[in-house]
């Protein structure tokens, strides 16, 4: 795609968020009655779907509990704001991953079934299920036949078969057309999987872009850089870039460690944990570190619950996955920093950022294009800080929290009529 094709399809995209968010604005006030939801989520671990579903459950004004498949900090994070959790245990069935069906999983098949009543049980008390991940998709929509509540399924991926299996796609492909009630996706991206994948028609799948509290951001005290680092414990007077996420093959931070090589004085702070079975990768990153001689300008971090801070104390934020990301919630939430981001250019990360605009595109997996533009932005600060003042004022008006959740719940209100 040319330069001026991806400005095409960024304006496009743009223009579609902000038509939504207007619509959501300036829609007349209307009685309508708040249903009580039930929210599944198949994690116990803080991701994006997670993150996302964090302020919807703690906001709804109806009763709505939350029902975990996996215990974890999400739990604890949902319980500390007031939401009643509920967890369904079972180890087999918490092993099952997106890479693809296998036989082996026939022996998971009574925990699934355990699963699938568990949650038609939970479900009968409530007017709507929201299920929030894939697998919680299977086992809710599975059960429907004994609950029969409308379902919701969020969408936060991008359901192509460089992502997922064969088996995988059918059964969602067939659960969307038989079972769900009502889809709502994170980006254009992920909608347009959908459709391409279930031949359903484009406006079956509205889109709500996913937003944050730029509050949150507002309220650290950042105006010492060198106060704020020391107390995070990262080194001062150096020109430092940060990548924040969970360490995962697809999330590039060795991509990240690739181009730092090229760059003698940039310092990199990895702010993640390894979730999900990836402890290895994370293993890999610190071996390659040592390999490229650049372990003492590597910082890992580990997982931070204080993001706003962390990003606050660096120069720059990259985001480096090697696949299409299905939005990129990090890269809102570096721009609710004041920081410029740089970010891969596929799936909807072109929804998000305009080059050169309200941040920096490079071509996913390419270290050296990677280097180049932080290079380039640390050359010219007065660059960096206008893409960076711009992507605040983007923030507020595209992807706040108050205009996230207003969409969901018009959104989630329509499906029950």
């Amino acid at each position: 795609m040319s330069t001026s094709d991806l400005s095409r399809a960024q304006m496009m995209s743009r223009g579609a968020a902000a038509t939504a968010i207007i619509d959501d604005i300036h829609a007349p006030s209307a009685t309508v009655i708040t249903p009580s939801v039930l929210f599944v989520d198949q994690s116990g671990q803080l991701g994006g779907a997670e993150f996302s579903m964090l302020p919807l459950a703690v906001a709804w004004v109806a009763r709505r509990e939350v029902l975990l498949l996996s215990d974890g900090p999400f739990r604890s994070r949902l319980e500390s704001q007031g939401v009643k959790v509920h967890l369904t245990l079972d180890h087999g069935v918490s092993r099952i991953r997106k890479e693809g069906v296998r036989l082996g999983w026939l022996g998971t098949l009574p925990g699934i079934v355990r699963q699938v009543r568990a949650i038609a049980r939970q479900a009968e008390d409530f007017d709507v299920l929201f299920l929030n991940t894939q697998k919680a998709l299977v086992l809710g929509a599975l059960g429907k036949p004994l609950h029969r509540k409308p379902i919701i399924w969020h969408l936060h991926d991008i359901m192509s078969r460089e992502h997922f299996g064969v088996m995988q796609r059918l059964m969602v492909k067939w659960l969307t057309r038989y079972a769900v009630d009502g889809i709502i996706a994170n980006s254009h991206a992920s909608a347009a999987s959908l459709v391409a994948l279930t031949d359903c028609r484009p406006e079956a799948v509205p889109v709500v872009h996913n937003g944050v509290d730029v509050r949150e951001f507002s309220s650290v005290d950042a105006d010492d850089i060198g106060t704020l680092r020391r107390r995070l414990g990262l080194p001062e007077g150096v020109y430092l870039a940060g990548l924040f996420g969970r360490l995962a093959p697809w999330k590039g931070q060795h991509i990240a460690l690739e181009a730092l090589a090229r760059m003698p004085d940039v310092h990199l702070v990895l702010v993640g944990s390894a979730l999900f079975g990836e402890q290895r990768y994370a293993e890999s990153l610190h071996r390659q570190a040592a390999r490229l001689g650049v372990a003492d300008r590597v910082h890992f971090a580990g997982f931070r619950d204080d993001m706003p801070a962390w990003m606050k104390a660096v120069d720059v934020i990259l985001h480096t996955s090697t696949e299409a990301e299905p939005f990129g919630r990090v890269i809102i939430e570096g721009m609710a920093a004041g920081r410029p981001v740089i970010a891969a250019a596929a799936g909807g990360v072109v929804e998000i950022v305009r080059h050169r605009k309200n941040g920096w595109l490079v071509e996913p997996g390419m270290p050296a294009l990677l280097a180049e533009a932080i290079e380039t932005l640390r050359a010219a600060p007065e660059l960096a800080q206008r893409i960076a003042d711009q992507a605040l004022n983007d923030v507020m008006q595209y992807f706040s929290l108050d205009g996230y959740l207003a969409q969901m719940k018009r959104a989630m209100v329509a499906v029950t009529g």
